[in-house]
């Protein structure tokens, strides 16, 4: 029969650490697909994976029971990887040059006409890569709660512990931020 999370819980709490291993086993899938959203490289995805671990095995006695053992561990997944992205801020400038003759031919068909220019959706997500990574932590982490994990904004103010108001303002600067980059991207390649 298998155990509850809490049952779980409790007997690590207790000194069981061999009980700690199933709720790696439930929860790593949701972990790894979360951190692929902030970390680029396989290697600094096991990173921040493993990080999430460490940390919920650290402030297990925090948690109350209150919710379930998977909320409590997302929102401590969410600070990991907001903390990997100030960590490992991407500032550098994305040239047209270092697109890739898909993204390239995407935004073309983009700037001439973007009702049409979704048709090539692999494009779309490597030149949308590109952007977020360009942007600041914050920003990054709010358009892909809010757009990519279509979360609500009372979700993602839960998660991240700002308020509902806070994350509707970075959530619109995020956007602003977002195309801005889009729009040099163009302007670059057309001037």
């Amino acid at each position: 029969m298998e155990q509850s999370d809490a049952d779980l819980i409790a007997a690590v709490l207790k000194g069981e650490t061999s009980c700690f291993e199933p709720l790696v086993t439930k929860y790593s899938p949701r972990l790894f697909a979360m951190a692929r959203r902030y970390a680029r490289r396989e290697s600094e995805v096991q990173d921040v994976v493993q990080e999430i671990w460490v940390k919920a095995y650290q402030k297990l006695q925090s948690f109350r029971g209150d919710a379930p053992f998977e909320h409590w561990l997302m929102r401590l997944a969410v600070h990991t990887c907001y903390d990997f992205l100030r960590g490992h801020q991407r500032n550098r400038e994305t040239t047209f040059s270092e697109l890739s003759t898909a993204e390239t031919d995407w935004l073309d068909h983009y700037v001439k006409d973007p009702a049409p220019a979704t048709e090539d959706a692999a494009a779309a997500r490597a030149l949308l890569e590109r952007v977020l990574a360009e942007m600041s932590p914050a920003a990054r982490l709010v358009i892909t709660l809010l757009e990519i994990e279509e979360r609500s904004v009372k979700e993602i103010a839960s998660l991240t512990g700002w308020s509902v108001a806070l994350v509707k303002v970075r959530a619109f600067r995020a956007r602003a931020e977002m195309r801005k980059k889009l729009a040099k991207i163009a302007r670059e390649k057309y001037l």
